[in-house]
């Protein structure tokens, strides 16, 4: 059973940063893709950033390619959002998702685990 579990969300200014983690477990991931999502009230839920566990490709939503980076500590099993000059169009519940193989799919159903979510709430 995989178990993903966010932590590390809250309030930040405008042009500040904000990192979230997601601890895995249950699971060997190095063949698994591991990506953060994110839904703003009354919106999808959308592709932010994905990272192959075994080989640390990473690929990234254009709204935040240069301002985010996705990294993962395999000691730790654990995932990271480093997000930088923060807009407040970030705000948003934070996910972590996982699925198995090589594919980084930008889309939601395609990932079979997820956590419960953290709240990042940019102000302007």
């Amino acid at each position: 059973q995989v178990a993903l579990v966010e932590s590390g969300g809250g309030l930040v200014q405008a042009g500040g940063s904000l990192s979230v983690s997601c601890a895995a477990s249950g699971r060997t991931f190095s063949t698994y893709v591991m990506a953060w999502f994110r839904q703003a009230p009354g919106k999808d839920r959308e592709f932010v950033a994905s990272i192959s566990w075994g080989t640390s490709s990473t690929y990234y939503a254009d709204s935040v390619k240069g301002r985010f980076t996705i990294s993962r500590d395999n000691a730790e099993n654990t995932v990271y959002l480093q997000m930088n000059s923060m807009k407040p169009e970030d705000t948003a519940v934070y996910y972590c998702a996982a699925r198995t193989g090589s594919y980084h799919s930008k889309i939601p159903n395609e990932y079979a685990y997820w956590g419960q979510g953290t709240q990042v709430t940019v102000s302007s």
